[in-house]
């Protein structure tokens, strides 16, 4: 399904909370707080001209989330900063002075950390970021799991020393859980996604995806004519868009929201103009953007600063994994997880929907910038997909 952005508040300037978390100070907050984390390295951004002319489009520019602070995510970006934001105000506070994220290892900031507990819900990658920057502080973090989540993946976070809670029924139903328990145990609870009285946080979360477009656009040799970004929720997307915008104006990129059919809550919101919340159906393949209500933070965004929404088929997201894993001729083999390449899937679909295409005017002068989003987050998974192990396509 395809459908440009109607909203009465398209193209209206960003709500200026948002320009403030996600716009260039929110960008340089992140960047400042990446600087002090060990051994971060920007992740690469990987020229695919091979897959460019097969596509039969200009320019071709993925940026691989794959290899982010040894999480294999995106998402390492965003929880884990949530937290030792949350940790530094609160140490700031109690100890009655400034603090700056080359404070972490101050013992006494360590000190208040470790009387902290950190909750959230997940469908693997946000609870592993959310692990790690409680492990790193010396905090305690319990982390919510739907019956859908891998034991892999919640393997990969419990080995940051959280605690693991399976929850009945979807990621939605886990949110809820999760925050039940915290709010009756007074945790403090770091969600990626938002609802009323409750944003500032995942602000945070977003703020962290800001670096994303930030070290990209430093690298790509021109401004992108087309950006196609996955949601789940709608963060990142409305991180991307956000700097997109105030990155280059009225000149923006072309930005495209993709999600999958089986799980379009931001499309469906973006069809009736208002937050809903779709009915729980046949999972997808593309487990970690199963999500079937929107964050409304995230919506305030994508209504003025996204152009179009568009779904992708289970298929298309097998497709987009299997053609990254075998490149056309002098491109990079690049490991996507199921979510990681939606992008390229939502871009397949795009190029095979007349419609979509034509209004999307993708063609032979286009560049289209996408992100893979994760790595193999469930290696049996991914080789049962595209019949190789993540390590030997890497």
């Amino acid at each position: 399904m395809f459908l440009l952005n109607r909203h009465r508040d398209y193209r209206s300037a960003l709500h200026p909370k948002d320009v403030e978390t996600l716009g260039p100070a929110g960008a340089d907050a992140i960047e400042a707080h990446l600087a002090e984390r060990p051994n971060h390295v920007p992740t690469p951004l990987h020229d695919l001209p091979g897959l460019a002319a097969a596509l039969g489009i200009g320019a071709l520019f993925i940026k691989d989330e794959g290899q982010r602070l040894g999480l294999g995510s995106f998402k390492a970006l965003g929880g884990a900063y949530a937290v030792i934001r949350l940790a530094l105000e609160a140490a700031s506070e109690k100890l009655g002075r400034p603090l700056s994220d080359a404070d972490m290892n101050d013992p006494a900031v360590r000190s208040v950390a470790a009387g902290m507990t950190f909750a959230c819900a997940t469908d693997g990658n946000h609870g592993r970021s959310v692990a790690q920057g409680a492990q790193l502080l010396g905090a305690k973090a319990v982390i919510f799991v739907h019956g859908g989540v891998s034991d892999e993946r919640v393997a990969a976070i419990a080995r940051f020393g959280a605690e693991m809670v399976r929850v009945a029924g979807t990621y939605d139903d886990s949110v809820v859980e999760a925050t039940r328990v915290a709010t009756e145990r007074g945790w403090t609870i770091v969600s990626d996604t938002s609802w009323d009285g409750y944003q500032r946080i995942p602000g945070l979360v977003m703020q962290g995806y800001t670096a994303i477009a930030r070290e990209a656009l430093a690298e790509m040799p021109a401004r992108p004519t087309h950006v196609f970004v996955q949601a789940g929720v709608g963060g990142i997307a409305a991180a991307l868009a956000a700097q997109m915008l105030t990155a280059f104006g009225e000149d923006r990129p072309f930005f495209t929201v993709v999600e999958p059919s089986r799980a379009a809550c931001i499309f469906e919101a973006a069809r009736q103009g208002r937050p809903v919340k779709i009915a729980h159906g046949e999972p997808t393949v593309m487990a970690m953007l199963e999500c079937y209500e929107p964050s409304p933070l995230a919506l305030r965004v994508l209504y003025r600063a996204a152009d179009a929404f568009l779904t992708a088929e289970d298929a298309d997201a097998v497709e987009a994994m299997n053609r990254l894993a075998r490149p056309a001729a002098g491109d990079p083999a690049i490991v996507a997880g199921e979510s990681g390449g939606a992008g390229l899937a939502g871009l397949l679909a795009a190029l095979r929907n007349p419609q979509a295409r034509a209004a999307l005017k993708l063609d032979g002068d286009s560049r289209v910038f996408l992100v893979n989003t994760e790595g193999a987050t469930d290696s049996e998974r991914y080789a049962e997909l595209v019949g190789l192990k993540p390590g030997e396509v890497a």
